[in-house]
């Protein structure tokens, strides 16, 4: 029997003939509200995941002193992409049972139920269901902004044009708005009278127009065998209890119930979003703009009243590059108590990047030369949002650190070192093992002066185990060396060929033993993978190593 959610406890009874046929639209109608309660769900987690002032208020305050759950934040984006795959897979059923609905809907038309039925007359084109309702026009335009969004997504699309990727995403909010009509369209009805019709009961008016007595009622829909102490119909229907239909079904549209599942979470996403908009609406002073090697580019700025904490990351927007496009880059230098500037790093990859350098460095200074604060009346309009919460924030709060680097990926540790030369006594940190891996021998004139200043800093201070430097040619036609004489301390550091991960896993169990060393890379997801599997291995030092991981790829 159909239950009276679904509103049609009553066809079942009077279409006993059509009992497959019914279990079939019963089935489709239980899982579009199945997989419509699963849609909403996800579509109210998902948001969460993008709150990033809310992750970074969690991770930097004292509501959750647990590491291990503030590590838990740093799934925040394989959440959002869990939630993303949940949705596709739903609605991929949620489409397939709307479309056996639409199917039954039409060959199954009743006029004893007009009210109920969602077609207009029998075998009506269920196209015209999908495509002249509300319900049905809101669904289809949700499912071609779905698929959009998800085509977007891919990888490859995302290396490739990082713009369309961007512009795609943002059609959430029109997923949101169809979401909100779809509902409304009243498809799904619930019986009202179920005291005065309840399911299965006789229509007595209806059966006498149709000069058929109860005995020949029974006889004809009920074709199993009668009981033995009842040997003829006229017995059962004497001496049995029947429900009696006191007034004909009423059935009315069921309550849409998404916006409680959206609401919350869609409010705080808005709320968030006009903070960050209020926030970041003041644009900052660009002290200076430094090209370095290799196609990176150093931009230091200052603003009143910024904050931040190392490991962080901030969104760059440049108007003139762009109108809706910004772009989060990790701060190599954050400002303290004593200086208010702050810097990044940029990789000229990409037209936004390859634009945002035109417009700083004009074509005559693109060749490491510091420009002038005077000139800074010419820059651009750059507005950052920001900052906001990233894994490496946690570095500083292990006794032991190892700290993994890929190329540009030693963005994010260059503001940890800058904070441990400015003062490193504060922290939790005693030993940090700095591991940087480059393909150009060029590239570790980013962050060599700040390497040896630091190095000299240990060194005068007695405590020269402090930092652990090493650094690594991948790629290189013979022995080089990184020019000037003042690099000589990272000269005797610098190897060739790539680093033999268990050998140096190894090592640093045996030289701290017992101890919990906290691991961070930033660099391809082939070096992640392997240090991933290495953090996870047992040793017999009794050194346990927590992975912790940022992937710009």
């Amino acid at each position: 029997m159909l239950s009276a959610v679904t509103g049609l406890g009553s066809i079942e009874s009077t279409v006993a003939k059509n009992l497959p046929v019914v279990s079939i639209h019963q089935l489709g109608l239980c899982l579009s509200r199945a997989s419509a309660s699963v849609l909403n769900l996800n579509c109210s987690l998902i948001l969460l995941p993008m709150c990033r002032i809310l992750l970074a208020y969690l991770r930097g305050s004292q509501k959750v002193p647990s590491r291990r759950t503030r590590r838990l934040l740093d799934k925040s984006r394989t959440f959002h992409i869990t939630c993303g795959v949940t949705i596709c897979i739903f609605s991929g059923v949620h489409v397939a049972a709307h479309l056996v609905n639409a199917l039954n809907f039409s060959v199954n038309y009743s006029e004893d139920f007009v009210d109920l039925n969602a077609a207009r007359y029998r075998n009506e084109d269920p196209r015209k269901l999908l495509f002249t309702t509300v319900p049905g026009l809101t669904g289809v335009c949700m499912v071609v902004v779905l698929f959009l969004m998800i085509t977007a997504s891919t990888y490859a699309i995302r290396v490739s044009n990082y713009d369309i990727f961007w512009y795609t995403h943002n059609l959430f909010f029109v997923f949101y708005m169809l979401l909100m009509l779809h509902v409304s369209g009243g498809l799904l009805k619930y019986q009202t009278n179920l005291d005065t019709h309840p399911p299965g009961c006789i229509n007595l008016n209806r059966t006498s127009s149709q000069n058929i007595s109860l005995p020949e009622y029974f006889s004809e829909h009920f074709h199993e065998p009668f009981p033995e102490e009842f040997s003829k119909p006229e017995e059962f229907t004497q001496n049995t209890f029947v429900k009696i239909c006191m007034e004909e079904p009423r059935f009315q549209a069921n309550f849409p119930q998404t916006w409680l599942w959206i609401s919350v979470p869609l409010c705080l996403y808005c709320a968030e979003r006009l903070y960050r908009y209020i926030r970041s609406n003041k644009p900052v002073t660009i002290i200076s703009v430094i090209s370095h090697p290799s196609d990176v580019m150093e931009v230091r700025m200052v603003k009143e009243n910024f904050k931040a904490r190392p490991g962080q990351y901030i969104i760059l927007h440049c108007p003139s590059v762009s109108a809706l496009e910004n772009h989060p880059f990790t701060l190599t230098m954050c400002p303290t108590e004593t200086k208010a500037t702050f810097g990044v790093h940029l990789k000229i990859v990409g037209d936004w990047t390859e634009r945002f350098r035109d417009l700083l460095l004009p074509p005559s200074s693109q060749d490491s030369e510091i420009l002038p604060f005077i000139q800074s009346r010419n820059y651009p309009k750059l507005y950052i949002d920001g900052p906001f919460g990233s894994p490496f924030e946690e570095s500083l709060n292990y006794e032991v650190s190892l700290c993994v680097a890929g190329g540009i990926g030693v963005t994010p540790f260059a503001s940890i070192l800058n904070t441990l030369l400015d003062d490193w006594k504060p922290y939790k940190l005693r030993r940090l093992y700095f591991i940087w891996v480059c393909r150009d021998i060029q590239s570790f004139r980013w962050f060599a002066d700040l390497l040896c200043m630091l190095h000299n800093k240990f060194w005068q201070e007695n405590r020269p185990d402090y930092v652990n430097i090493q650094l690594y040619l991948s790629q290189t036609d013979g022995i080089q060396k990184i020019i000037g004489e003042k690099y000589h301390a990272l000269n005797s550091r610098l190897f060739i060929g790539r680093p033999r991960w268990k050998l140096l896993f190894d090592e640093i169990a045996k030289y701290n033993r017992g101890k919990t060393v906290g691991v961070f890379c930033c660099g391809p997801n082939s070096l992640s993978k392997t240090l991933h599997k290495l953090s996870n291995q047992n040793n017999s030092y009794g050194t346990r190593f927590e992975y912790n991981k940022e992937s710009f790829s």
